[in-house]
């Protein structure tokens, strides 16, 4: 059983979206300490009276933002590493392409939880709601587009 598989396309572009996502995160200034003064500003409508109009829950957000998109990235990070491929074993017809398993939850690859992260994780156009969300599906490759993102739910779980 080969468990040195060449990392594949979709986990890559996944990878490398969430560590773009980290770094550019980190960069970031926090707004914490920004929107403290700002809640003095919220009128009785509960808007800061700017062109923007940031409510109360708005600041509430902003403030927090950068700190939960660290985390979140990361957890995204740490469930890629534990879900990736592996070669399954066995006897196949086709020696280049192995069956697949992942090597955490033994789903065959791509496993459940790869699907839903490629899918949460995929390339959306600024503004937009992205593939599978009552968006287009022309724009951008997305991250794990060569599989059908609703995946076999048959009870392959062992």
């Amino acid at each position: 059983m080969n468990s040195e598989l060449p990392e594949d396309h979709q986990r890559r572009t996944l990878r490398e979206r969430l560590e773009v996502i980290q770094v550019r995160t980190e960069k970031a200034s926090s707004w914490r300490d920004a929107a403290e003064p700002l809640r003095s500003l919220i009128n009785r409508e509960g808007y800061v009276p700017i062109s923007a109009r940031l409510a109360g829950e708005d600041l509430e957000f902003l403030s927090e933002a950068r700190d939960e998109l660290l985390n979140f990235a990361e957890l995204g990070i740490r469930l890629l590493d534990l879900h990736q491929p592996r070669d399954a074993g066995g006897i196949t017809s086709d020696a280049n392409n192995p069956i697949l398993r992942c090597r955490s939850c033994m789903w065959r690859w791509p496993c459940p939880t790869f699907r839903a992260m490629a899918e949460a994780f995929s390339f959306r156009e600024p503004g937009g709601r992205g593939p599978g969300r009552d968006s287009p599906a022309d724009t951008e490759p997305e991250a794990g587009a060569e599989f059908d993102a609703g995946g076999d739910a048959g009870g392959d779980s062992g």
